[in-house]
């Protein structure tokens, strides 16, 4: 939501750029928008997830780049989902500025970092006061949370090997719910995706109803992102990509603790879900 309303700028300075069905930015419609941009109004300033936080499709960076600096713009990459799972290298041009959460990799929460390339100045501040932090955030620095997400980015860093066994898990559930519900829907599939995410509907389940029956089996999943869990509501992600108003969409978060207790669990979990669901629909 933060990306898609456009922080300080008003809607007619904002241009949405939309994706395909996969979730990939379009960038020929990002190229023609840049190319359509007035320089006399500022240097264009594009911003992207590096990978969503629903479906977990990854965004082509190095490529969004490349376009973004042919037309003279620049860069913003909110890499909150990514890091941690993919690498991420801003000596490679891979953006100007970069956006990083601790809580995301595991640290404290309320710690965040902006990460600018060296010879680019910081946004203005959003708090003023005292000069903390070179002046870029006034109040006084959350020095404990600094040092536990420098410590938790060093231990995710060290952890990217990691994540082919938790794709391999990631691919167990998905399995099961091609098994157990044939005609689902996996969001984002055919696309690069992080290991940890998959974001799927069951069809003539609302998410909600199959969120309570994971839940009284001991199984923690979501509707949706963090973002936007609580809304009831289809999804604005998969509206974009062209899905129309599924409100049935589920998303499960794979860690490098889940092993195959949770994964049985799991599934005897959809189990119940795909029986109950097929006998409503014999009963009708």
């Amino acid at each position: 939501p933060c990306i898609l309303n456009g922080g300080r700028f008003s809607a007619p300075q904002v241009t949405r750029i939309g994706v395909d069905r996969d979730g990939i930015a379009d960038l020929e419609a990002l190229t023609t928008a840049l190319s359509a941009h007035d320089k006399a109004a500022g240097l264009p300033l594009v911003a992207i997830h590096a990978a969503n936080n629903e479906t977990g499709v990854i965004q082509p960076i190095g490529r969004i780049a490349e376009v973004v600096k042919e037309a003279g713009g620049v860069l913003v990459v909110d890499a909150v989902q990514a890091a941690g799972r993919i690498p991420i290298d801003m000596s490679a041009g891979y953006a100007d500025y970069l956006i990083l959460s601790s809580h995301k990799i595991g640290g404290p929460k309320g710690v965040g970092a902006i990460v600018a390339r060296a010879d680019l100045m910081m946004p203005k501040p959003l708090i003023n006061g005292g000069g903390q932090e070179k002046g870029h955030r006034a109040g006084t620095e959350n020095l404990p949370g600094i040092a536990g997400f420098g410590a938790t980015a060093r231990a995710a860093l060290a952890g990217l090997e990691d994540m082919e066994a938790v794709a391999r898990r990631r691919d167990e559930v998905e399995a099961i719910v091609r098994e157990l519900v044939p005609d689902t829907e996996i969001f984002g599939a055919a696309a690069p995706r992080l290991a940890n995410t998959t974001f799927f509907a069951i069809p003539g389940v609302k998410a909600e109803t199959a969120q309570i029956a994971f839940d009284l089996a001991g199984v923690a999943l979501s509707a949706g992102s963090a973002c936007s869990s609580g809304k009831v509501g289809p999804s604005h992600v998969l509206k974009a990509m062209g899905h129309g108003e599924s409100l049935g969409a589920l998303r499960v978060s794979i860690g490098g603790a889940t092993g195959a207790e949770e994964i049985e669990a799991f599934r005897a979990a959809l189990a119940g879900i795909a029986a109950r669901r097929a006998g409503k629909e014999k009963a009708a």
